[in-house]
């Protein structure tokens, strides 16, 4: 019952005409962000949050959870009359979106990615109100030992699962690690891989770090692809069919519970959920041959899975500190920079919150749908402008994003730096989103190591006896062992049926 009285109480703050301009600006920014390719919801996150860093943390909050939301919805509809991801979130959705638009239903792709991206936000605003609450208290069993193997964890599960070679993964993952230890250590304020220059003796803010890996970066890849001519003409009715919606229940439904897990998971992101869900719809599909040429049923999937794991990622996020995906660390930096500090006592010293996030969340939900019903045209019709002209004004936002947090011209030079490497790196397969979350997780990570061990006199015992971290230490151990060949294949061996 506390629970609904806080959440009516949140509910009630957003009512007020203030509060539903910005969630509707905010929404209808982030879809513009997400349909231009190039664009990503991480993006607008971080440049939102030097726009919003002098707001009232309440209504900063509720503009960058509606772009995110916004953002991963937008991203289906450059999908569909593309055949690009607006985001990558939205890969999965070029399957069949596309071939639907190609055969003329692209206004009925559209109205499915709505009704599945609506259907998937409101499963996964249910599990973030039940489980945040029950994931911080058993957080608050947790120490420096166990976080610093959570922190951990993290990175080694986004760098196994955000690629094709986990080894990239990893090395992405640990030079997100060593970027966030570079300036004054936490325990004595000592200068580390400073190299005797004084604007690195602050670190590397994280902001500008962001904005170069998902702006300036996806600015140089985009410019460097062919365009695309969108199908904008041959947008039929966008209301979805209720019988799309009813025929397809069971899809929705298990899309929503792999979205919501995939999502918990940290680092893995909504590309993850839209991909998984997509697969776990072919296999228990009685249509699978129409998967790929213009399934219904595969586009629901996707977008009620990247949509679902939203809400999922923000659930480590405010119970544990760790971010279940790129966009979401983005956010908990925000919230950190408002004043709130992720984590189990999150719910002990701001309990209301948790559910602000949650009212925040189902008003973008209902936002989304509302400008999926009513603003498809106007909206669509950006894909036409020219990204000559696009490209600039991005870059733009993004010198300005990097300088306006610490107004420093090196952060600047940050962002530049970090996006050229970024650039590159992807070019020769690494991943970006191990990077960013060994970037954010870094703190976590090293304060965690350095507070265990003041705790145990310099012993490295508890990391290893502890129950809890025994565990995760385990969990860690196996992971990497998995990746070595001879217990590869020394597991290959076994599992292998016997001769005949």
């Amino acid at each position: 019952m506390e629970g609904l009285t806080l959440l009516g109480t949140s509910l009630a703050h957003l009512a007020g005409p203030m509060q539903i301009a910005y969630a509707l600006g905010a929404t209808l920014v982030g879809i513009v962000i997400g349909l231009l390719p190039g664009l990503s919801a991480t993006l607008g996150i971080a440049l939102f949050t030097t726009l919003t860093v002098k707001m009232q943390p309440s209504d900063a909050i509720l503009i960058l959870v509606c772009v995110y939301v916004g953002a991963i919805y937008g991203g289906s509809r450059t999908s569909i009359l593309l055949n690009i991801p607006g985001t990558a979130a939205n890969a999965a959705a070029c399957l069949d979106g596309h071939v639907l638009a190609r055969k003329g239903q692209a206004g009925r792709a559209m109205g499915i990615a709505t009704a599945g991206s609506v259907a998937g936000s409101l499963f996964g605003v249910a599990c973030l109100a039940a489980f945040t609450p029950m994931l911080a208290e058993v957080a608050l069993k947790f120490g420096a030992f166990e976080f610093f193997w959570l922190g951990l964890l993290g990175v080694m599960l986004s760098g196994s699962l955000t690629g094709t070679d986990a080894l990239k993964g990893w090395l992405m993952g640990l030079l997100g690690l060593f970027v966030a230890t570079i300036g004054l250590d936490p325990v004595h304020a000592y200068e580390r891989f400073t190299f005797g220059w004084n604007e690195l003796s602050g670190g590397i803010n994280l902001i500008p770090a962001l904005v170069g890996a998902f702006g300036f970066a996806e600015i140089l890849v985009v410019m460097s692809e062919p365009r695309a001519r969108p199908i904008v003409d041959a947008v039929d009715s966008v209301l979805p069919r209720i019988a799309d919606v009813l025929r397809y229940w069971r899809t929705v439904l298990r899309s929503g519970v792999i979205g919501v897990f995939v999502g918990i998971l940290p680092g893995v992101g909504e590309d993850m959920a839209a991909w998984s869900s997509y697969a776990a719809a072919k296999r228990a599909s009685k249509e699978r041959d129409q998967f790929g040429k213009g399934s219904v049923e595969g586009l629901m999937a996707a977008e009620t899975g990247d949509n679902a794991s939203i809400p999922g990622a923000i659930i480590p996020a405010l119970a544990l500190g760790i971010p279940g995906s790129a966009p979401a660390a983005v956010l908990m930096a925000a919230m950190i920079i408002h004043g709130v500090q992720p984590g189990p006592m999150l719910m002990t010293a701001q309990p209301q919150f948790v559910y602000d996030v949650v009212a925040i969340t189902l008003v973008a939900t209902l936002a989304i749908l509302l400008f999926g019903l009513v603003m498809v045209r106007p909206i669509v019709q950006i894909l036409r402008v020219p990204r000559e002209i696009v490209m600039p004004i991005v870059f733009v936002l993004c010198v300005l994003g990097a300088y306006s947090i610490g107004q420093r011209l090196f952060d600047v030079y940050v962002m530049l730096v970090v996006g050229v490497v970024c650039f590159l790196l992807r070019r020769r397969g690494f991943p970006v989103a191990p990077f960013v979350l060994g970037l954010v997780l870094g703190d976590i990570v090293d304060k965690s190591l350095r507070r265990g061990l003041v705790l145990s006199d310099g012993s490295l015992l508890p990391f290893f006896t502890r129950p809890i971290s025994a565990v995760l230490a385990a969990v860690v151990l196996a992971m990497l062992l998995a990746q070595v060949p001879a217990v590869r294949r020394l597991f290959a061996r076994r599992g292998a049926p016997a001769a005949t």
